[in-house]
């Protein structure tokens, strides 16, 4: 680890933990943030206890030098419950994104509840009226692999896994191993 790396590890925890807190974000116990995170924090954003993330600096080899990031726009909700772990994720807010506790994200995955921009190309091209949001239910002991990417409208049920690269665009029910894109069931997990 060089002096930057080690400088990011030791400090960043600390200097994280007064950002998240200046920008009016609820944050609980064991907060553990390394990294830079950019935030934009226009609604309104709570954290549970036990929170870990790692953004950029090369700390995970998977993720590397990219940052996580949150983004919630005005009037909307991002609810993280305890014990979640995140590595250079990236949520995007326009509604509501509500992720259980015990959840765990692998590098680089992304989290958004809106289309960003309308389907008509006309109405792209000057504005972005008429984009779509729906809000996103992570329940409780979710894993979502590496990479993947979870849109609008979707809930991914209690202890499910998301395999690596996916993209899930419908449900998937609790006690099920799921992937591919679009995502689908693989098999069910069997207690």
């Amino acid at each position: 680890m060089n002096l930057h790396t080690t400088f990011v590890v030791k400090l960043s925890p600390i200097i994280n933990r007064w950002v998240f807190k200046a920008k009016g974000i609820e944050i609980g116990k064991n907060f553990y943030v390394v990294g830079k995170v950019p935030i934009i924090a226009k609604g309104k954003i709570s954290i549970g206890s036990n929170f870990t993330m790692t953004s950029g600096y090369g700390i995970n080899a998977v993720s590397n030098d990219c940052q996580g990031a949150f983004h919630v726009v005005e009037n909307a909700v991002l609810t993280i419950g305890d014990n979640v772990g995140m590595n250079s994720t990236r949520v995007r807010v326009n509604e509501c994104v509500t992720i259980g506790n015990h959840v765990k994200f692998g590098a680089n995955v992304l989290v958004i509840d809106t289309d960003s921009h309308p389907i008509d190309y006309l109405i792209r091209r000057n504005s972005s009226d008429g984009t779509k949001s729906a809000p996103i239910l992570i329940e409780d002991d979710v894993w979502i692999g590496a990479h993947s990417i979870v849109l609008k409208g979707v809930t991914i049920g209690a202890r499910s896994v998301i395999g690596a690269g996916s993209v899930v665009t419908k449900n998937i029910p609790a006690d099920c191993i799921a992937g591919g894109n679009p995502c689908k069931i693989i098999r069910s997990i069997s207690k």
